[in-house]
């Protein structure tokens, strides 16, 4: 894929905080953890145990994942505010929440949150979470709750306005995985699950958003439509690209160079109301060209390429603007 354009950094009061809590380890065994850790993210397969087990271990998680997840999960809450202009949240509960990245995410989309849960099972990532959340600007964050628990589909389900699931549903037994799904829609407004940029988080995010639609839940986004998904298996993937800023801690924990990342994901969100879905979704990056542009679509009709020449004026200075990941047409050409 192609590059994406820049999107949301972390607010200053989560770096500095996180690069304070960094600077307490020495960088080798930062870097060690990270490499670690990076190899059991690549394995993408359920997880046994906890992952995290020393609290270097979870300073170097923060470092290496908060950045990332905090791109994407804003990345997917900004389209989903896009797309559901009424819904205004006041609750939110994050599962599997790590050290928060989510609620911080959520709080900068919806400045109407007043309550955010974190339920976490590492009470490391518990600790380090919280002293994170305490320099905060919003009081959602500053005040949030912390709890430790497990993803437990016999346990009363989550009750909150969002509910929010990141980076977690590959970690379970692909036999829970529908019992969780459904646990975790129970008792929301809006339910956004997000997973890794492959093809088997895909085909994970996939399985789940038809269960949602068969629930009775309405999708939000990245779909356009609720009828099968047209992208042919084995062959293709949905998935969409974040960019982010990496701080110069940031580069050291991963040997990197480059002064950003792309963070790719799979993701739905569905709600209990209908949305204002888009018409069609951008799903590669355009190909632009003098006088032309050309965008690979998803619609209800199916897959479809659409030709954008200057002979369609405004549709066509939209195109030239327009990112993988957008709904398509842009806003700018039907009001």
């Amino acid at each position: 894929m192609r590059e994406s354009s820049p999107v949301a950094a972390l607010p200053e009061t989560l770096r500095s905080a996180l690069d304070e809590e960094l600077g307490k380890y020495p960088q080798n065994r930062l870097t060690q953890s990270v490499e670690r850790l990076s190899t059991r993210y690549r394995e993408n397969a359920p997880a046994s145990a906890p992952i995290l087990s020393s609290e270097a271990d979870i300073a170097a998680y923060a470092g290496y994942r908060m950045p990332a997840t905090y791109a994407a999960v804003h990345a997917v809450l900004a389209e989903a505010a896009l797309r559901a202009p009424g819904f205004a949240p006041r609750t939110q509960i994050d599962i599997g929440g790590g050290t928060g990245a989510a609620i911080w995410a959520a709080a900068d989309v919806w400045p109407s949150l007043e309550e955010s849960t974190v339920v976490e099972q590492v009470p490391g990532a518990i600790a380090l979470g919280r002293r994170l959340a305490d320099n905060a600007g919003d009081k959602a964050v500053r005040a949030s709750t912390w709890r430790r628990g497990l993803i437990d589909p016999a346990a009363p389900a989550p009750e909150a306005d969002l509910v929010t699931l990141s980076y977690v549903l590959g970690e379970l037994p692909e036999a829970r995985r529908a019992d969780t799904v459904r646990w975790l829609s129970a008792k929301t407004s809006m339910l956004v699950l997000i997973e890794p940029g492959t093809p088997a988080s895909y085909e994970r995010i996939v399985a789940a958003r038809d269960q949602l639609v068969e629930l009775g839940l309405s999708l939000v986004a990245p779909c356009p439509h609720e009828d099968a998904c047209p992208i042919p298996r084995g062959k293709d993937w949905c998935h969409f690209s974040a960019r982010l800023p990496r701080t110069g801690l940031h580069r050291q924990l991963k040997s990197g160079t480059l002064g950003f990342e792309d963070e790719k994901f799979s993701y739905v969100v569905a709600s209990r109301t209908a949305p204002e879905r888009a018409d069609a979704r951008i799903l590669r990056h355009p190909a632009k060209r003098k006088g032309m542009v050309s965008l690979s679509l998803c619609a209800e009709s199916g897959l479809t390429e659409k030709i954008v020449t200057k002979r369609h004026g405004p549709a066509y200075r939209a195109a030239r603007d327009a990112e993988w990941g957008d709904a398509w047409p842009a806003q700018s050409t039907v009001d």
